[in-house]
This record gives C-alpha cells, sequence and structure tokens, in this order.
C-alpha cells in the first residue's frame, strides 16, 4: 500500500481531478474508449428517450425530480410505464458516469490535453441541462414544444461528444485544410440542410400520433402527413448533396478520409430513407419509429465527422534533442 500523507488527502479533496493526473496516465487506447463511452451512452439515452415515449410511459412518474410527490423511485402500483419512465431516468446517472469518465482520462493525459477537458466539460453540463430540461417535459405534461427542444439539446450533446471523440483521434497541432473552398461550402450546405431535416423531423414528431402517453397530450397543430412530406424532401436533398459531395471529391482527387466519411454518410441515409419510408406506409409501428430515431443520431454523427474530416491535425513537433546529442550533452 502507498504512504498517504494528510497532505495527499487535502490534495485529493481540494482538486481531485489534478490528483489523479499526477498519478495515472491512460494510454491512447484508454481515452479513445472512454470518449467512445461516453458518445455510445449519449446515443442510448436518445434511444431509451424514445422508448418512453412510444411505450406511452412519458408520465409514467408524473412529476419531477422525483417520480411522485411521495416517492423518488418508481412503485409497483405503478407499473410498466413507471418502471420504463423511472429507468430512463436512471440511464442520466450512468451517462454521468461515462461522462466523468472522459473527463478524468482527458484530465490526465500527458501531455494535459486542455481542449479534450474543456470538451468533456461541456459535454457535462449539456448533460446537467437536458436533465433539467427533461424534468420541465415532464412537469409540462409532454407539452411538444419542449419535447423537441430536449431532442435538440441531445444532438447538441451527440455533436460535442463526437468532436471530442474525433479531437482524440488528433495531434495538437493548427488544422490543416485537405479540401478547396468550394467542397468545404458545399459541405456547409450540407451541414445546414441534414440540421433543417432534423428539426423538421422534431415537428413531425410533436403532430405525429405517438404523444408518449395516454392521457391527453397537447400536440403540435400541423398535419402530421403534410409535414412528413417535407421531411421526405428535405431529405431527399440531403441524399443528393451527400452523393453530389462524393462526387466532386473522387473527382479532385481527394485524399482518403473524407471519401470514406461521406461513403460512410451515404450508406447511412439509404438505410434511414428506407427505414423512414416503411414506417410512414405501415402506419409508424412503434419498433420502426424507434430504429429511426437511432437512424437519427447515426446520421448527425456521420455529418459531423464529414465535416472534422475536410482538415487534419498532426502531432505537434517537439523541438527537443536527439537521444545521441542529449547523452552526449549529459557526458559533457
Amino acid at each position: 500500500m502507498p504512504n498517504v500523507t494528510r497532505a495527499d488527502v487535502a490534495q485529493a479533496v481540494r482538486n481531485p481531478l489534478a490528483y489523479i493526473a499526477e498519478r495515472w496516465t491512460p494510454s491512447q487506447r484508454i481515452l479513445q474508449r472512454a470518449i467512445l463511452a461516453s458518445l455510445v451512452m449519449n446515443v442510448m439515452i436518445v434511444v431509451t428517450g424514445g422508448a418512453v415515449r412510444l411505450t406511452g410511459s412519458g408520465l409514467g412518474c408524473p412529476t419531477w425530480p422525483k417520480c411522485t410527490d411521495d416517492s423518488l423511485t418508481a412503485t409497483s402500483e405503478m407499473g410498466f410505464h413507471g418502471a420504463i419512465e423511472f429507468g430512463n431516468r436512471m440511464l442520466t446517472y450512468v451517462l454521468c458516469a461515462a461522462v466523468g469518465w472522459a473527463i478524468i482520462a482527458a484530465r490526465s493525459t500527458k501531455p494535459h490535453r486542455r481542449d479534450l477537458t474543456k470538451l468533456g466539460w461541456l459535454q457535462f453540463w449539456l448533460v446537467m441541462g437536458n436533465a433539467v430540461l427533461g424534468g420541465i417535459v415532464v412537469l409540462v405534461g409532454l407539452n411538444p414544444y419542449t419535447v423537441a427542444a430536449h431532442f435538440l439539446l441531445s444532438t447538441t450533446l451527440i455533436t460535442v461528444a463526437t468532436v471530442m471523440w474525433q479531437r482524440a483521434r488528433e495531434g495538437d497541432a493548427a488544422p490543416r485544410p485537405l479540401v478547396g473552398k468550394a467542397i468545404q461550402q458545399l459541405v456547409w450546405f450540407l451541414t445546414v440542410a441534414a440540421g433543417l431535416l432534423i428539426a423538421v423531423g422534431t415537428v413531425v414528431t410533436g403532430a405525429g400520433p405517438h404523444a408518449g402517453d395516454s392521457s391527453e397530450v397537447h400536440r403540435i397543430p400541423l398535419n402530421w402527413e403534410d409535414v412528413s412530406k417535407l421531411h421526405a424532401v428535405l431529405a431527399w436533398i440531403v441524399v443528393s448533396l451527400t452523393f453530389a459531395l462524393w462526387f466532386v471529391l473522387k473527382a479532385v482527387d481527394a485524399p482518403p478520409g473524407p471519401l470514406r466519411r461521406t461513403r460512410d454518410l451515404f450508406l447511412i441515409l439509404l438505410a434511414q430513407g428506407g427505414i423512414g419510408y416503411v414506417q410512414y406506409f405501415t402506419d409508424l409501428p412503434e419498433v420502426l419509429v424507434g430504429a429511426h430515431m437511432l437512424g437519427s443520431c447515426l446520421v448527425w454523427i456521420a455529418i459531423v465527422r464529414v465535416v472534422l474530416s475536410l482538415r487534419e491535425r498532426p502531432e505537434l513537433e517537439l523541438s527537443l534533442p536527439a537521444q545521441g546529442e542529449a547523452h552526449l550533452t549529459t557526458a559533457r
């Protein structure tokens, strides 16, 4: 057992992250896996949140932060819906643990990666904000506008987690563009179109039949089928822009990174579009709607990865003497 002094205890209490960082250095693989775990949990919390709505369990716990006025947890009398809603709330703690692990790993990296630590803390505060917003969703009886905001904030959180994951796989040097300005502009058009696609998708959800609870829940006063058609038009625009991007990248003999990321996005879009059309023509079965929500997360992750693939960040070259030179210097 290592000797732990009173000064060590005081330091650990005062700044636990610095205390851990002084005594532990994670490998690159551990760092990347810790950050990937936070990204996976961010997607899982969206999917399980969708399961809450699709099973009509949105008000299974009718209040917040407690499950009922008298109980912090779901009771047996609340049945299946209470268990589903409370289970989703408990996953928030698992997400916090995953984000915390990513922060600790980033803070302990040598040399210290301040950019990764900041992205980790940004994730943490977004999780806290979205948890509060989720409570507001319950308190206002699943108002569709707050539900949409809840999903969009989750998408923002996924964006930060994806950027953090990519940055952990790069160096700390200034970014160098891999493609020209015209291709960069095309990618930004694609990103805006994809953002609109996801935003309109939340309107489809808010106007559609899956209100999230068996009781009377306010819906967005629009015809969900008409909004779905607008959603489909935006989807085709995103697919067309993605194909155009792939064609241009091939024409200019772009590096393999952007080409791979664009190919991945195109394949995910095709799968997501297929699920979307099948669910539309089969009256929105819950399983397919849930798969479509998962697909929405994967599409946005792929979009972010395309954006990040347009530049590279090599490792910083440190001006250190060669081993032989250092040895000679010491000998003198």
